[in-house]
């Protein structure tokens, strides 16, 4: 089946550097609804960049998502099917690695969310290939824009190998128009990866937007004090249907979860409005903000770094500024 699928779309694909022919596998994040994540759309932006050929989502939910929430970009789908419902990495690999044998992609590609940072490193070992990661920027069908050091430099890489696994960094890439497609679902028997097994997952459920995906992030620092103390930045988050975020300094103190970090060892975010609230700015939390459309501190140390990229700034006790702010904003 998958074979017919190649040799019906082959018309569509352009061939590079005389070997093989463009066309790209991308990793869906899982996604809740029916619809592609956030993260998957922006990647499926930056596999339009890569050239004119096909792109077959690889669905890595117990069930494909719905064609109208796809973008007509996208031509194929490709559904694991094996023992377990839950997919994990070794098995998604298993997946890729088989998809790879049928079709021969040239680019495979994933978000560069803790998903894709998980799956992708492992398919490339597989396939024998080096992943580029947290790509920002798309010059040609192998060359490619990545942030070092925090952010504070650009890297130009040139990827020479025939098959190209790359991760996207979704801020920088809108996401994709969903125009619905007429993607034909095909299902990949894959078998499950022997040495491990699923044995729960505790997910954190929130009525909040999803940080990652956040129009408005309001995210506090070690300047809150107390874990008791973030309560006035959900008052304001929720003022404003944000999320909310934290520094690694106020995630290490133990005030919130890791899961709300923001930075280069959390997540990268790049909403409309960023809120900073005693945050000084150390450059490992700046990297994970600083393209955010505008961002707005609230330090009482004038000196504070985060002032340096703060398109606004107050400088203020925060336990004034912020119920002072979240009361004019609820129209009191």
């Amino acid at each position: 089946m998958l074979s017919s699928i190649t040799k019906n779309t082959h018309r569509h694909f352009t061939r590079i550097s005389g070997k093989r022919l463009a066309s790209t596998l991308v990793i869906a994040e899982p996604f809740d609804d029916g619809s592609l994540a956030p993260a998957t759309l922006s990647t499926i932006t930056a596999a339009q960049k890569l050239h004119d050929g096909p792109i077959t989502i690889l669905s890595t939910n117990p069930s494909p998502p719905d064609a109208s929430s796809l973008p007509s970009s996208v031509k194929v789908i490709l559904q694991p099917k094996c023992a377990s419902s839950e997919l994990l990495a070794e098995t998604i690999s298993n997946a890729i690695k088989k998809a790879q044998e049928l079709n021969s992609y040239s680019h495979i590609v994933a978000p560069a969310t803790k998903f894709g940072s998980n799956v992708l490193p492992r398919a490339a070992a597989v396939l024998d290939v080096s992943p580029i990661t947290d790509i920002i920027d798309v010059l040609s069908t192998d060359t490619f824009v990545r942030p070092l050091y925090a952010g504070n430099a650009l890297c130009k890489v040139q990827a020479t190998e025939e098959v190209k696994a790359l991760s996207f960094r979704s801020t920088a890439f809108d996401k994709a128009e969903v125009d619905g497609s007429d993607a034909e679902v095909t299902e990949l028997e894959v078998e499950d990866h022997g040495l491990t097994e699923y044995i729960s997952a505790n997910v954190s459920k929130s009525d909040r937007p999803e940080l990652g995906s956040a129009s408005v992030v309001v995210s506090g620092g070690r300047g809150l004090q107390s874990g008791e103390n973030f309560v006035l930045l959900e008052k304001l988050a929720d003022t404003l249907n944000g999320a909310v975020g934290a520094s690694r300094a106020a995630v290490d103190a133990g005030f919130v979860p890791n899961s709300l970090q923001v930075g280069q060892t959390g997540k990268v975010v790049a909403p409309e409005l960023y809120i900073a609230v005693g945050i000084s700015g150390a450059i490992q939390h700046l990297s994970g903000m600083k393209d955010s459309k505008c961002i707005v501190a609230i330090n009482s140390d004038p000196e504070a770094p985060i002032f340096q990229v703060a398109d606004y700034g107050l400088v203020g006790d925060l336990f004034d500024v912020v119920p002072e702010l979240t009361k004019h904003l609820e129209g009191g």
